[in-house]
């Protein structure tokens, strides 16, 4: 064997054990619960609730 031989077995040796160190095992699983956010669709407005159906009578009729 010759010494670029060698050198290029010892490389891909090298390489090899990176690639094994770096994507030889599987990231650990993900819950379904950290995968979902919930958040309201749109910003709440609040003079949406501040109808009082009763206040008319206070205005008009006292």
């Amino acid at each position: 064997m010759s010494r670029d031989a060698v050198h290029a077995y010892e490389d891909d040796d090298m390489a090899a054990r990176a690639r094994r160190a770096r994507f030889g095992s599987l990231p650990e699983p993900v819950r379904v619960e950290d995968l979902i956010e919930e958040r309201p669709a749109v910003a709440p407005y609040p003079a949406r609730f501040a109808y009082d159906p009763d206040e008319w009578l206070v205005r008009y009729c006292a």
